[in-house]
């Protein structure tokens, strides 16, 4: 079953326009050829108001007009943008043949938790497009990680061209959701990198054009604002919330990876999903990855050599301390604000610095079982903590074997403890301890 890989919502509906009227070229050869009374009874229709002749095509608009002058200043930037920097979009094909593997099952978990399928499995062999583009003359290319996820078969085709080149993964950056790919024989003159843009720079209102291929249509373009930037959604293997930019630039399955660029032509960010709001196709919601998250990892990605790049885990279960009653945090002494540790997992950086966790006592003399709140952070090298999400945001935008001081209360009192950051499979570990029924 040949699917459009995506984290996008999938649709089969199409939208058709209504005819309102000839294409001047069109229109103007009609005149010439056409009988003189067919002419001037169309011409009377729209200058009188009188009713056409049914079945009768009648002309929209009375007189001819200059191409060149009817464009706005908006469109006419459009144009030149997409001309200029059409040839760096790259179309992306992936095989998976062995859906059996560790990779392969992952991608199958993360389709999953999406309105739409990849294939129905069964170990048959599965296909699935979307879009990258390139980012150095050398001809890196930049995607979503879910577009290659898994993948044993990479192809590319450039803008303009049937002509396919294998291609091989670098890197990925599962928890960004973004990866590097390579062609083999793509000749340099083909190789037309985007130039990249500052994210940091955006205003809300500002034009976005976003490029690709939505539902296998080779080459679309379309064009919003930019609508929010203060939006945070899940993003990645982990679904930590991040910073992301929000647009109404219509985004649908297959422009997955694709550039949104900025009315100079850069690269602002790399699209990557969608608020469907049930209907399975863009709803004027689009989330993509700021082109700043990817400046800050291209040297990574570009050393990687086939490696995942991992992120650093603290390796502890947490909830919001807010969750607890207002009597249970004051018998507790703990405060109104922070993150609970509920769980702190064997070999973990928290379990290394001796973080504890929420534990269960019981009274010798009475047998009565107590639960025990575990520690409450509060803050991250000194920057509070407002909600139960910024804990792991903090984390994940920190590299492996860095040192944080994590501000704590612990039976009422506040310490400080340094926690050494390092790669921790936290799913694998609370599966492990599960099944030990720890």
């Amino acid at each position: 079953m040949n699917k459009t890989l995506s984290i996008l919502a999938l649709t089969g509906s199409l939208v058709l326009g209504g005819l309102v009227g000839y294409d001047i070229r069109e229109r103007n050869a009609a005149q010439a050829t056409a009988p003189a009374t067919t002419t001037n009874a169309a011409t009377s229709a729209v200058t009188t108001g009188a009713p056409a002749s049914q079945g009768q095509m009648v002309q929209t608009l009375a007189q001819s007009y200059d191409n060149a002058r009817a464009r706005t200043e908006s469109e006419a930037n459009t144009v030149q943008v997409v001309r200029e920097r059409r040839d760096g979009l790259v179309y992306i094909s992936v095989t998976e043949r062995d859906s059996s593997s560790a990779q392969a099952q992952l991608r199958q978990r993360l389709q999953q938790q999406l309105p739409f399928g990849f294939g129905d499995g069964g170990g048959q062999e599965q296909t699935g497009t979307g879009s990258g583009f390139f980012v150095t003359g050398s001809g890196d290319i930049i995607t979503n990680n879910h577009v290659v996820e898994g993948a044993s078969e990479i192809t590319v085709r450039l803008h303009g061209s049937k002509k396919t080149y294998k291609a091989k993964v670098v890197a990925r950056a599962p928890d960004f959701d973004l990866a590097l790919i390579r062609a083999e024989g793509v000749p340099a003159s083909e190789i037309k990198a985007l130039p990249l843009g500052d994210s940091s720079q955006l205003d809300v209102g500002l034009k976005a054009i976003a490029m690709g291929a939505p539902f296998g249509l080779d080459f679309s373009v379309s064009e919003g604002i930019i609508s929010s930037l203060e939006r945070q959604v899940p993003v990645g293997t982990k679904g930590v919330n991040q910073n992301v930019i929000q647009t109404d630039a219509a985004i649908n399955p297959g422009n997955s990876g694709g550039p949104l660029l900025n009315s100079a032509g850069q690269v602002i960010g790399v699209n990557t999903q969608i608020l469907t709001g049930g209907i399975g196709q863009s709803a004027g919601v689009g989330f993509a990855i700021p082109v700043n998250t990817v400046k800050k990892l291209l040297p990574e990605l570009q050393a990687g050599k086939g490696t995942v790049i991992q992120t650093p885990s603290l390796g502890v279960g947490i909830s919001d301390v807010a969750s607890l009653s207002a009597a249970a945090r004051k018998q507790a002494k703990l405060p109104e604000q922070g993150v609970l540790i509920g769980r702190v997992y064997q070999g973990s950086p928290a379990a290394a610095a001796g973080l504890k966790g929420s534990r269960t006592v019981t009274d010798e003399s009475t047998g009565q079982r107590t639960t025990l709140p575990g520690d409450v952070i509060t803050a991250v090298d000194g920057q509070p903590l407002a909600g139960v999400e910024e804990l792991p945001q903090q984390i994940i935008s920190r590299r492996i074997g860095e040192t944080v001081t994590l501000t704590v209360i612990r039976d009422g009192q506040t310490r400080d403890v340094k926690v050494t950051l390092k790669a921790f499979d936290l799913a694998a570990a609370a599966q492990r301890e599960d099944a030990q029924g720890q």
